[in-house]
Order: C-alpha cells, then sequence, then structure tokens
C-alpha cells in the first residue's frame, strides 16, 4: 500500500502556470444551455430499478454480461442482471469499513479492470471508516461465482490523508482507453479553496490521477506512467537544464489539476475522449474537455476561477487565458442549477440519434442536458428535459448506452439511507423509442406562486457528488410569536444562499426556515432589520420578518462568505 506523504502547509507551493497546451476551442467562449444540439434529438428517462440505497454510480464488467453494476454509497456494489433484474445479494458489501457520516463521503468510485474478464480485478474508491474518513483506492477480486467478489481479497492501493473537510470528496475511478487507472479528487471541502489546494501540485486534492495498476515500483503498488506531467520533473536533479520545467516534490500520480470538485468524470467508449463534470462554487457549472491522446498537465482554473469567470466574482477582470484551460460548456446558477454530474457520451446502437452526445444532469434542479459539437466544430449546449429526478452519478453501460442514478438523500443528522431507500437507476433514451409499459420519468411541474410570496421550491441537495442544498426542510415557528401569514425556506450550502431572492408580502411576518447544509457555521444578516441568526452545520435555524415595502440585502457574515458570493436579496411588496 502506498501511503501518500503529507506536507506542511507552510511548506506547499503552488505551481507556475501554463503547463498545458489549450484544448481545442479556446478560441471560442464556453457554451451555455440554449443552443440546439445537430439532428434536434429529445429524450426520455425510462427506469431500470428502484428502492436502491443512496446509488451514486453506474459501470461495468466489460465482461460480456451486459450487467450494470451500481455503487450504493453505504457500503453496497449492486448488480442489474442482462435482463433488467435487481440481484438481491450485494456484488460486494463493505459497509463496515466506509464512513458515512456526511452526505458526501461513502462508497463512491468502481472501475473493473480492462482484462477482468480474465483476472478478475477491480477497484473501489470509499472513504474509510476507521481512518475518520481518509480516502481509500482498494483493488478486489471475483470468484467462481460471477455475481459474488471476494471481500477477504482487499488489496490498499493508494491512501490519501489530510483532507482538511469532510465535503468534495470527488470519487470517481474509471480505467482510460490507455489502460491506465484514473481518479479524480475534490479540494479539500469547505468553500473557496481555503487551503489553495487545487492549484498546489504538492497536494493530493483538486486533481485527476494516472496510475499502472499492472505495475510497481518506488515502494508503491502501482506505477507512474512514464508520460504522467510530473513523472520526470517531480524527481530532485543536481543539474537543472529548464527551471521552468523543474517541479520537486509534486506529485507524479497526477494527470491534471486546477479542479474544485471532479465529482464525476468519464472517456467517450468510442473515442476515448475525457469530460470532466467540475462542480462549481456560488455561480457556475462547468464541463471541461480533454481530447484522446493529448498530453497531461491541464490546469483548469479554480479556484482562479469558476468556470470561465474571475473568482472570487469580487475580481472584475483576469488574464483567463493564462490562468487555466477553460471549460468547453458552463451553466450558472440563475435559474436554479448547482452540482454538475456528468453522466457520459451515448454510444449504443439503440436511440442512434443519441449517438456522440455527452450527458449531464443537476441534482438541484433535475434537468438534463446534452453537449456535441456542430457541423462548425463548435460546442453545443441544450437543455434536453426537465425532470423531478434528483441525480446523484451515472456512466456507462457496456453497450454503449448512458445511465443516471438518483435518490432522494438528506443532510440532516437524522437521516437514515435505509429506512426508505428510493434511489434508482435510469437509463437516456431517444424520446421515440421508449419501450412499451416503460416508466419514464415525471416532468417538473411548472411553478406556480404561492399566496404572498414567489413558492417556487427550492434546489434541493446534492449528494455524493457536491453538497450543495438538502430536500426541503421546514423549521416549527416560535410559539411565542406572531401567526405567520406563509412560510419560506433559504437554504445555505457552502457559499451560498438557494435560492438567493426571495420576495414576501409586506407588514406580514413570515417565517423563514434557513437549513445549513454546508460544512461551515452560516448566519443569515438583514441589517436594516436587525436579523442575525447563526445555523450550525446540519441545523436549522429560524426568522421571522415583518417588513416594510423595499428591498433589503441578506448576506452571511462569516469572514470570506460575503465576498465570495454569499448574498441575496430580499423584495418585500
Amino acid at each position: 500500500m502506498h501511503r501518500p506523504r503529507r506536507l506542511a502547509l507552510g511548506l506547499a507551493l503552488a505551481l507556475p502556470l501554463a503547463m498545458a497546451a489549450p484544448a481545442a476551442g479556446q478560441d471560442r467562449a464556453p457554451a451555455t444551455p440554449g443552443g440546439t444540439l445537430p439532428g434536434g434529438p429529445a429524450i426520455e428517462m425510462v427506469q431500470v430499478a428502484g428502492g436502491l440505497v443512496d446509488p451514486v454510480n453506474i459501470a461495468h464488467a466489460g465482461d460480456g454480461s451486459d450487467r450494470l453494476f451500481v455503487v450504493q454509497r453505504t457500503g453496497q456494489i449492486r448488480i442489474i442482471d442482462a435482463d433488467g433484474q435487481l440481484i438481491e445479494e450485494p456484488f460486494l458489501d463493505i459497509g463496515n469499513l466506509v464512513k458515512t457520516d456526511f452526505l458526501e463521503q461513502g462508497l463512491l468510485g468502481l472501475a473493473f479492470h480492462p482484462e477482468y474478464a480474465d483476472n478478475g480485478r477491480f477497484f473501489v474508491y470509499f472513504s474509510h471508516y476507521s481512518t475518520n474518513g481518509d480516502i481509500w483506492i482498494v483493488e478486489y477480486n471475483a470468484t467462481d461465482d460471477a455475481n459474488v467478489a471476494d471481500p477477504d481479497s482487499a488489496r490498499p492501493m493508494v491512501v490519501i490523508d489530510g483532507d482538511p473537510y469532510i465535503n468534495h470528496n470527488g470519487g470517481t475511478l474509471r480505467f482510460g482507453p490507455d489502460g491506465y487507472l484514473y481518479w479524480s479528487t475534490g479540494d479539500g471541502g469547505s468553500a473557496g479553496d481555503p487551503y489553495d489546494n487545487a492549484q498546489n501540485i504538492r497536494t493530493w486534492f483538486g486533481k485527476l490521477f494516472r496510475i499502472d495498476v499492472d505495475a510497481a515500483g518506488g515502494g508503491r503498488p502501482y506505477g507512474i506512467p512514464e508520460d504522467n506531467p510530473f513523472a520526470t520533473s517531480s524527481q530532485p536533479q543536481l543539474r537543472v537544464e529548464d527551471p521552468s520545467a523543474y517541479h520537486p516534490g509534486a506529485i507524479a500520480e497526477i494527470w491534471a489539476y486546477g479542479l474544485r470538485n471532479p465529482w464525476q468524470f468519464s472517456f467517450d467508449p468510442q473515442t476515448g475522449d475525457l469530460y470532466i463534470a467540475d462542480v462549481g462554487q456560488a455561480a457556475m457549472e462547468e464541463i471541461d474537455f480533454q481530447e484522446a491522446g493529448s498530453a497531461g498537465g491541464q490546469n483548469y482554473g479554480w479556484d482562479w476561477l469558476e468556470g470561465s469567470r474571475c473568482y472570487p466574482a469580487t475580481v472584475e477582470s483576469c488574464p483567463r487565458g493564462q490562468v487555466g484551460v477553460l471549460p468547453v460548456a458552463e451553466i450558472d446558477h440563475a435559474r436554479g442549477d448547482c452540482s454538475i454530474t456528468g453522466l457520459g457520451v451515448h454510444r449504443a446502437e439503440s436511440s442512434a440519434a443519441l449517438d456522440g452526445i455527452y450527458f449531464a444532469s443537476d441534482y438541484c434542479s433535475g434537468r438534463f442536458w446534452g453537449l456535441a459539437r456542430d457541423e462548425g466544430d463548435a460546442w453545443v449546449l441544450q437543455e434536453l428535459v426537465d425532470t423531478t429526478l434528483l441525480v446523484t452519478g451515472g456512466g456507462n453501460g457496456e453497450d454503449g448506452s448512458v445511465y443516471a442514478t438518483t435518490c432522494s438523500c438528506a443532510f440532516g443528522r437524522d437521516y437514515d439511507p435505509f429506512a426508505d431507500p428510493q434511489g434508482g437507476v435510469w437509463r437516456i433514451v431517444a424520446a421515440d423509442e421508449v419501450p412499451d409499459g416503460a416508466t419514464t420519468a415525471p416532468p417538473e411541474p411548472e411553478a406556480s406562486p404561492a399566496p404572498g410570496g414567489e413558492g417556487s421550491a427550492e434546489p434541493e441537495a446534492s449528494a455524493a457528488p457536491q453538497a450543495s442544498a438538502a430536500p426541503e426542510a421546514s423549521a416549527a415557528p416560535d410559539p411565542g410569536a406572531s401567526p405567520a401569514a406563509d412560510a419560506a425556506t433559504v437554504v445555505m450550502v457552502d457559499v451560498a444562499f438557494m435560492p438567493d431572492e426571495l420576495s414576501l408580502p409586506a407588514d406580514v411576518a413570515t417565517d423563514i426556515a434557513l437549513p445549513n447544509d454546508g460544512v461551515a457555521l452560516h448566519n443569515f444578516v438583514i441589517d436594516e432589520l436587525s436579523i442575525d441568526v447563526a445555523v450550525a452545520p446540519g441545523e436549522t435555524g429560524t426568522a421571522t420578518i415583518e417588513a416594510a415595502a423595499g428591498e433589503y440585502t441578506f448576506y452571511c457574515s462569516v469572514p470570506g462568505h460575503r465576498e465570495a458570493g454569499m448574498e441575496g436579496k430580499l423584495i418585500v411588496a
């Protein structure tokens, strides 16, 4: 087992920029929703299985069995067989090893060796219980029973300790077309990357990594591919011919960096192109792209950039082209979107109209987008369907179909994922190819204003990918307060309010529930109304607002939070 070295924070240095060549299309602004994909595709989500416990990822074994392997955050890997039946006994159950105290922790990733059919090797990524959440990547082996793995075959490959916070754990494992194993980590958590991990090539956070599991060396149970960007430059050298290319102490496993929480990344099954869905902070979600065969070393910009915008928002201008490789697509939070989840590129023979489209979704809104290039090689991003699904992860099946996992997970301390498991697996199909009798995803109902306020439901929480908001919560009103004409909810996450604009009736007492689904203390402050409510992580506070007509600003006064975008508008009329 290789235990990565911890570095004193005072010695950690950030990498000078501009190592990798710009990605294709960097002379164009990122695509945004509103485009029309070539061919005008339409999709539906067809349910494959239900009754799962916090499912967060999909993988296939590549062994010709057409089975789907569903990763449950609670530590189980379940199998959906070629006939679409969910097998009762887990393929693997390591629930006793997995830490699940926080919704972004747990068993998060699964990847089968490219030669699994012959060698029976597969790899999992999880938050380790007995080390209080250290990231572990462990190899396991199959047994003679194709549907049951050997839990005693565990071989730890990587242990990453020193994670400063419990959120932003990344978690995806994928084998690339080169046969190497890739995995992702988030920036260490909290908000705004307070330890500057993503830009620091001497830390294990905010990165994409690449290793050779079929080799070993340097005291590791794996090898470092020679063409990894820091494989050579990270080694001490007596004579340095090019100081700009010398990075002593850099982590040789790094493939790319400058990422916030790349919860889901995937390779196009046909071309080998790499897509990274990187979860944003308070303003932007992004999709990064790396063409197959590209050299590593890409810096995707966080935390100097959020999407293609300067970060924090108070910075009005920055040298974007020098700061990092810009995304090929981005989605702002204006409509309540957040916590992007990448699903994969469709390459199945069925639903041929969807061939080559990369799909992504969002746990906060339930919208599904398609991304592809048009005839002029420009990226196009189109919203294809708006559903009530809360998407937590996804992946390709063996035939190239694209699947999504969903669950109504919650952040509350009383949340028991086993109490009423409602997790599901859904397949993306062309709208004119829905099988007879299939269950399709309910569309998102049209929002209708509630009496005395906006009344639209706030975005719900992102599960393991990136925690953003929790399922709707209401706080009991203070029995001693004046009767409230209505109620509303403002969720506090990372450094954002959701929603960040609220409408209330004038001169009417209204209770506002304030669930804190972040990992740090937040407060809700309106200076003009002398309101200042502090809420600890996982708790729900309440503020009663009775104000004259006008516009007010609410914000979080925790140092750095308002500056990073934790501010909203209250309209009283």
